[in-house]
């Protein structure tokens, strides 16, 4: 069974262009390959925004070296980039961006939610790359709510599963007139996104004063991002807003869901994001939207932004 390492509270919010404000709760710079294969997570909203005529967010920006996750709880982002692609995440969609050897975005409320105004919620991750794939050209995958595979455990928690697989197992059950005993059986669920290394991404709900034994992979670091309400592992309470960074030991981890204590819609339930990552262990050199292996590959990237070659 898994444990936790460290517990990381909600640190204070900023924002990010005009249109996000964040709390960027995990990051690399601090965290190290302790939250390998993941660099960061900025946690935008829930935030209101009354309509307007033009669109809010983040200008032209480039990025090298991993990926950027984009997940959408509330409302509608825009994205668009040099590559060619474009696209509107919707709620409960996600967008998977590989900005490999270089790509230059753009990320704006859409103009339906710029024109109505409402509560904007999204998580984005930083996900990186092995070094041998640092390099790789461009990418990009837009992913539907529709899309993403969802699975009810017996105690009716749900997960939606984003990335990677997760194994459903379904308890033996026995019949009473002849005593017969059918065996466990487990399903594995697979997510629609391609990763280069090996992931789960999971969004999961969880019904208060419940109690779910999540089955995770041994040696990989994991991490449970509280979006709503609370969660308690091993007697100890992870807030809304809060992350908790579990031991690589161990394949399950067991988790206690509380209530939110407001009167938002989903008030009956906890909501968290699990991460889950083989780690990749190599040297992680970044500056601002770059991140590389070496000091050496940051000048490069440095160099080739300003000279048009991403």
């Amino acid at each position: 069974m898994k444990t936790i390492k460290r517990i990381i509270n909600t640190p204070p919010q900023h924002w990010v262009g005009d249109g996000f404000p964040v709390n960027s709760l995990l990051f690399y710079g601090e965290h190290g390959n302790a939250i390998s294969p993941f660099l960061l997570a900025d946690l935008a909203g829930p935030a209101h925004f009354d309509p307007a005529a033009t669109p809010r967010g983040v200008g032209q920006h480039p990025h090298r070296g991993f990926e950027t996750v984009t997940l959408v709880y509330q409302g509608e982002v825009a994205h668009k980039d040099n590559a060619g692609n474009g696209g509107i995440i919707k709620k409960g969609g996600v967008q998977w961006m590989t900005a490999g050897k270089g790509i230059i975005h753009e990320e704006f409320h859409s103009q339906d939610f710029t024109q109505k105004g409402g509560e904007l919620e999204m998580i984005q991750l930083w996900v990186n790359l092995p070094a041998k794939d640092k390099m790789t050209p461009p990418a990009y995958q837009g992913i539907n709510n529709e899309d993403i595979p969802t699975a009810t455990l017996n105690n009716g928690a749900q997960l939606r599963v984003i990335a990677g697989s997760y194994n459903t197992i379904t308890k033996a059950i026995t019949n009473d007139t002849t005593k017969a005993t059918t065996n466990n059986t487990t399903k594995a669920i697979t997510g629609p996104v391609s990763t280069f290394t090996n992931i789960q991404l999971i969004d999961a709900v969880l019904p208060a004063n419940s109690t779910t034994t999540l089955n995770l992979t041994e040696g990989h670091n994991s991490i449970i991002i509280v979006r709503r309400g609370s969660i308690t592992i091993n007697n100890t309470t992870i807030n809304t807003k809060c992350a908790a960074l579990l031991n690589p030991q161990g394949d399950t981890v067991i988790i206690t869901a509380h209530a939110p204590s407001d009167t938002t819609s989903n008030a009956d339930n906890a909501e968290i994001l699990i991460l889950s990552g083989e780690p990749i262990n190599e040297p992680i050199e970044g500056y601002g939207p770059f991140v590389m292996n070496t000091q050496a590959e940051i000048k490069t990237a440095i160099t080739d932004y300003n000279a048009g070659r991403f």
